[in-house]
């Protein structure tokens, strides 16, 4: 008993620096975006679908190459996502040895080592279903962005295809490839929980300082102009708020 209370204290901790540091980094890209990574790089990628379908005839086959290296991206973490998976329920099936891997102050009950296995696997699972929204969306935007809207006749009061719609689903498709790859993140110190909880505690330290560095960008690297537009377009449009990376 006295060994399984480090799983009690040093995982939840854990768990919880994590989940604060989520938390912030939401915050912030609501409402400062500009500082953060996620932000900047959406409204990049805006100003990015507006150039491509200003011309779509010269424009459509870069947009459409670049659209499928993200899908390629996305099918990559995906399949090694249920790869995984795979070998997760494997392991987990498996009833012959000792699979607690010389854990060091932690639960070796056959209990607590099965739900380490469950942790790891619905993070592979989520991180799967993430890059498959994310292939959804960049395939909707492959076909969007080649979309001659500038010389369709429509009639004035008909909703029709605009710049805006098409970022804000590329857009879309990026956030959910930076979420699954983000659940590879939060797999790594449940991993590191097979060999104790202390393991895992520190490995959520090392993490949350990496993906702060990772996340967060200078403000003194955009200009001022452009980071007030980017604030009240960011407000306006909302498809950066839906989501994190």
């Amino acid at each position: 008993m006295e060994k399984q209370i480090f799983d009690c204290t040093l995982v939840p901790a854990g768990l919880l620096v994590m989940a604060a540091y989520h938390i912030y980094l939401l915050y912030c890209v609501r409402n400062h975006p500009n500082r953060t990574v996620i932000g900047v790089n959406a409204f990049n990628r805006r100003f990015w679908v507006t150039a491509m379908m200003e011309d779509v005839s010269k424009n459509g086959v870069l947009a459409v190459q670049t659209l499928r290296n993200n899908i390629m991206a996305s099918t990559v973490l995906a399949s090694t996502a249920i790869m995984l998976s795979s070998v997760m329920a494997a392991l987990m099936s498996s009833r012959n040895g000792d699979r607690s891997f010389g854990v060091v102050f932690g639960d070796k009950t056959a209990l607590g080592i099965s739900i380490k296995y469950l942790s790891i696997l619905c993070c592979f699972l989520c991180s799967f279903l993430l890059n498959v929204q994310s292939i959804r969306y960049y395939s909707h935007g492959s076909i969007l962005i080649n979309v001659p809207f500038k010389k369709m006749s429509l009639p004035p009061h008909s909703h029709h295809l605009t710049a805006e719609y098409v970022g804000a689903t590329i857009n879309r498709g990026s956030y959910f490839w930076s979420l699954g790859l983000r659940a590879f993140y939060f797999s790594c110190p449940l991993f590191l929980w097979l060999f104790g909880p202390i393991p895992m505690f520190l490995s959520c330290l090392l993490i949350v300082s990496m993906l702060y560095f990772l996340d967060f960008t200078s403000q003194s690297t955009w200009l001022s102009g452009a980071s007030s537009d980017f604030d009240q377009n960011h407000h306006n449009n909302g498809d950066g708020a839906s989501l994190m990376v």
